[in-house]
This record gives C-alpha cells, sequence and structure tokens, in this order.
C-alpha cells in the first residue's frame, strides 16, 4: 500500500462538477494505492501511521489535534515507467481487490477517532488543494517495520 499525504489549509474533491469530499478544516490529504500483497493488515498499520504522524504545525499528529483527512483513491501511485514512455500499471491492485481495502483503510481511520471524507472510488475525480508548509510525505508499508 501506498500513500502521498499532503497537510491542506484547505481541499476539495469534485466528481462531475460536484464536490463529494472536502476538508471541513486544516487536515490531510491522502492519495491511497493498493498493489497485489496488500491485505487488512497492510491496510490497517498504514491508517494507523498516518493518523499518527507528527507532520502538522508544532509536530503535533492528526490524531493529536483532530485534523480531518480526505482520502482519495489513487492507484497510479504504483505506475510504472520503467521501459518506454507509457506508464504501466500492473503493480495496481485491480478494483475489485483495492475498493474493499480502500473502503476497509477508510473504516480503519475512523474507527481511531478519525474525521474522514472521500472521494468516489473508480471515478474521474478533480482534486483542490492548498498544500501548507509545502508538506508532503510518502507512506508505504514495503517501509513500515
Amino acid at each position: 500500500m501506498r500513500a502521498v499525504i499532503q497537510v491542506a489549509s484547505t481541499a476539495h474533491v469534485e466528481v462531475e462538477e460536484s464536490i463529494v469530499g472536502e476538508l471541513p478544516s486544516p487536515g490531510l490529504v491522502v492519495l491511497l494505492g493498493v498493489t497485489h500483497e496488500d491485505d487488512e493488515a497492510t491496510a490497517r498499520k498504514v491508517a494507523e501511521k498516518i493518523w499518527r504522524l507528527r507532520i502538522l504545525q508544532d509536530e503535533a499528529s492528526a490524531e493529536s489535534t483532530n485534523a480531518p483527512l480526505l482520502v482519495i483513491s489513487q492507484f497510479t501511485l504504483y505506475a510504472s515507467v520503467r521501459k518506454g514512455r507509457r506508464p504501466s500499471w500492473s503493480a495496481a491492485a485491480p478494483g475489485a481487490v483495492s475498493e474493499p481495502l480502500y473502503e476497509y483503510f477508510v473504516g480503519c481511520l475512523r474507527k481511531l477517532g478519525a474525521h474522514v471524507e472521500t472521494g468516489r472510488f473508480g471515478e474521474m475525480m478533480n482534486v483542490s488543494l492548498v498544500n501548507s508548509g509545502p508538506m508532503t510525505i510518502i507512506v508505504d508499508s514495503a517501509d513500515l517495520a
């Protein structure tokens, strides 16, 4: 599982020109990609890591400040550009695998106490945000102990 996390002062996601999710106050935007080896244990571990990362102002976490999260599915995080000019998406899990894990990940954050807004899985989305800092962190489950 791979996540790109951005600290944002404001953010929203639109589908067909309608806002479907937004940060009600400053928080984190999480772009989440799922690969073939991921499972619920992986999703839970990544959710806990993100919720407790001390990346907000004064080294605070979303957990300690009750900062909201906007979580958006992003299969393109597993793009491979190793050969040629066209990315390969073969490392990204198919929707039948990744959608339940994406939903499970969101559920894990909510069980931890997070206010979570989402995009719409598998839809063409427009994401707007103001990155504060700027602060952008990549969390890859392969790097977690």
